[in-house]
C-alpha cells in the first residue's frame, strides 16, 4: 500500500525558467537511469525476496525514488515556465511543446518514451543487488553531468540533494550485498581451472601486470 503526502520529499525551486535545461532534466524523469526506472526496478525485484529486512530495503528505496521522480517533475515544470514556445528550446526534444503542453512527460532528453526494458529483474538477489549498485552509480554520473551544466543555484541544490541520496542508496545496496554475497548465483555454480586463468591479448604484454596473479576462490557447488 502506498500513501501520497501533499509535500515533496525535499523542497525544490528555480531562480528562473530555463526550458532548454528542462529538456536535459527529462533524462532523470523518463530516461534509462532515471527515477522512474529505479523505483519500478527495485519494487519489481522485491516481490521474490525472502529476507524481510532486504525486502523492506528494496521497497523503502523504491518509494523514495518515486518521491525523487516527483521532485524532478516539479523542477522540470518550473523550468519550462508557462508558455508553449518551441523556439526557447534550440536543441533537444520538443515533444513537450506539441504533445504535452509542457507537462513533464515519461520521455528522456531525446524525446524517446520510457520503456520497461530499462528495468532489470533476475530473481537472483546477488545479481539484482549488483545491478542496483550499478544503477545508482550511473544515476550519480547523470546527475553530476546535469550539475555541471546549470548555474541556477536553486536547481543545483536540488541536484546536489538527489545526487547524495543516490550515493546513500548505493551504500545501502552494497551493505545488503555483503550480507548475501555467499548465496544464490554466487554459490550455485562451481568454477573450473578456466575461471582462474588470465589471457593476455595485448602485444606487447606488460610484464608487471597484476591480473595473472588474481586469486579466485571457487564457490561451493550446490
Amino acid at each position: 500500500m502506498f500513501k501520497h503526502e501533499k509535500q515533496l520529499f525535499h523542497p525544490v525551486s528555480v531562480e528562473r525558467p530555463n526550458p532548454q535545461y528542462a529538456v536535459l532534466l527529462q533524462e532523470q524523469l523518463g530516461g534509462a537511469n532515471g527515477e522512474l526506472k529505479a523505483a519500478l526496478q527495485y519494487m519489481s525485484q522485491s516481490f521474490r525476496i525472502k529476507d524481510p529486512d532486504i525486502k523492506d530495503l528494496f521497497l523503502d528505496i523504491a518509494a523514495e525514488e518515486l518521491g525523487h521522480m516527483e521532485m524532478v517533475a516539479a523542477t522540470i515544470n518550473m523550468l519550462n515556465g508557462h508558455e508553449v514556445d518551441a523556439t526557447t528550446v534550440p536543441a533537444g526534444e520538443i515533444q513537450t511543446h506539441v504533445l504535452l503542453g509542457l507537462n513533464p512527460g515519461l520521455i528522456n532528453a531525446s524525446g524517446y518514451s520510457w520503456t520497461s526494458d530499462y528495468v532489470s529483474v533476475t530473481g537472483d538477489l546477488c545479481a539484482d543487488l549488483l545491478s542496483n549498485i550499478a544503477s545508482e552509480q550511473r544515476a550519480k554520473v547523470v546527475y553530476e553531468y546535469l550539475y555541471r551544466q546549470i548555474d541556477d543555484k536553486k536547481v543545483k541544490e536540488t541536484i546536489d540533494f538527489l545526487l547524495n541520496r543516490e550515493e546513500a542508496h548505493n551504500q545501502m545496496f552494497r551493505e545488503a550485498f555483503n550480507k548475501v554475497q555467499n548465496s544464490g548465483s554466487n554459490q550455485d555454480f562451481g568454477t573450473t581451472k578456466a575461471a582462474k586463468m588470465y589471457f593476455s591479448m595485448s602485444e606487447p604484454s606488460p610484464a608487471d601486470t597484476p591480473f595473472p596473479d588474481t586469486k579466485v576462490t571457487p564457490p561451493s557447488f550446490k
